[in-house]
């Protein structure tokens, strides 16, 4: 396969994996699933129709990890309606992302990995839960003990027990079916498994009937539906609680220094860090990566807060976010210059790409608190 085919492969998967979280605002769980499912392939994608070496790609890879996910994250901002559901999953994604960053500032080869144990991803599955109960009912109804019940069987249950298996025993699922259930090579494509395991398919239709079954059984135990079917996030919200992406959502009066500035300065600073620690070809100590985020974070914080004062309609977002990137793509340039008379260095080219990352992160979530304190009547000085 010729170099052109295999770059415009991986450009392709980058660019999907950079695009589709954009949709998860809108179409929660058909957005988060697509990601999460494009996460879990993209190297086999490689593997499959590539010549490449993998190696430079981790970066990437852990970056859009986060990216994806902190989108999800303020996608529910814009959308949640149930205010303790949310609070429920504020904690979950703070709590890992607090994990991974502890994990990234103390790597050594192989890491701390029962870090990752100890601070689960919960926060994805139960995002998930929620946008499954809102296709037909009104999450309002959700109540504090359901709520807690279902973060705790998905964080006991599920993602325990993955992320021993990811992290801990550190096994390839692919691998380990094909060695340890079906008694083939690693290498074993799908053929060669079903001739050697004839009761395959007819366990997978079994399977697939219980499946149909149960489901059958579970919609008639559960309440009657609130609303018909939808994926789209606005199609059941009111004057209210609604928002429109061509509306102009009016800024709250307030200090400077408040809740939502600080939130936002935690979610950046965390967030840059990590993306720090992962760039690929960078030597700068964890002194010089803090001063740089911390100026960006405070130098993009002012500037944020006085775009916001000018109008917060989707052409001001829009204008923020190509202020923001342009001033941020200057400082990585200042900052690449610098570096050398520090004996620090970076790659030019994967910084500029994580700074872009960061930059829409900004610019989504200095839109979408709004959305949310002015659903919860939510101060700006405190929640």
């Amino acid at each position: 396969m010729s170099e052109t085919t295999d770059l415009l492969v991986f450009w392709a998967v980058v660019l999907a994996r950079f695009l589709i979280p954009l949709t998860i605002p809108r179409y929660p769980l058909p957005g988060v699933l697509v990601a999460l499912v494009l996460d879990a392939i993209d190297q086999t994608i490689f593997q499959q129709f590539t010549n490449l070496n993998l190696e430079g790609y981790q970066g990437y890879d852990k970056a859009l990890d986060i990216y994806y996910l902190t989108i999800t994250y303020i996608s529910t901002l814009r959308n949640w309606t149930n205010l303790f559901a949310f609070q429920v999953s504020r904690f979950l994604w703070y709590y890992r992302l607090f994990g991974v960053t502890l994990f990234e500032l103390t790597y050594e080869p192989p890491g701390i990995r029962w870090l990752l144990l100890i601070f689960p991803n919960t926060f994805e599955y139960f995002f998930i839960f929620y946008e499954i109960v809102r296709l037909r009912w009104d999450p309002v109804r959700l109540t504090k003990r359901a709520t807690i019940i279902a973060a705790a069987a998905i964080w006991i249950f599920i993602k325990l027990p993955q992320e021993w298996w990811i992290h801990i025993a550190q096994m390839d699922m692919t691998d380990f079916l094909k060695e340890q259930v079906f008694g083939v090579p690693t290498d074993a494509g799908l053929g060669e498994i079903l001739q050697a395991n004839p009761w395959v398919i007819p366990a997978i239709i079994i399977l697939v009937v219980l499946i149909i079954l149960g489901v059958r059984w579970l919609l008639r135990k559960l309440p009657p539906a609130d609303w018909s079917l939808s994926f789209d996030a606005d199609s059941h919200l009111d004057e209210e609680t609604g928002f429109e992406e061509t509306g102009t959502i009016k800024p709250p009066s307030g200090r400077f220094f408040n809740s939502a500035l600080i939130e936002k300065i935690v979610l950046v600073a965390m967030v840059s860090v990590i993306f720090a620690q992962i760039l690929p070809d960078m030597r700068a100590t964890n002194l010089q990566v803090a001063v740089g985020v911390a100026f960006v974070i405070i130098l993009n914080t002012v500037i944020s807060h006085w775009l916001a004062r000018r109008g917060t309609d989707l052409g001001a977002s829009i204008l923020q976010f190509v202020v923001m990137t342009a001033v941020n793509f200057g400082l990585v340039l200042v900052y690449a210059f610098l570096l050398p008379n520090f004996e620090g260095s970076i790659n030019l080219g994967n910084t500029l790409f994580f700074v872009l990352l960061l930059t829409l992160i900004v610019t989504l979530f200095d839109r979408y608190h709004l959305v949310y304190q002015r659903r919860f009547a939510v101060s700006a000085a405190s929640d």
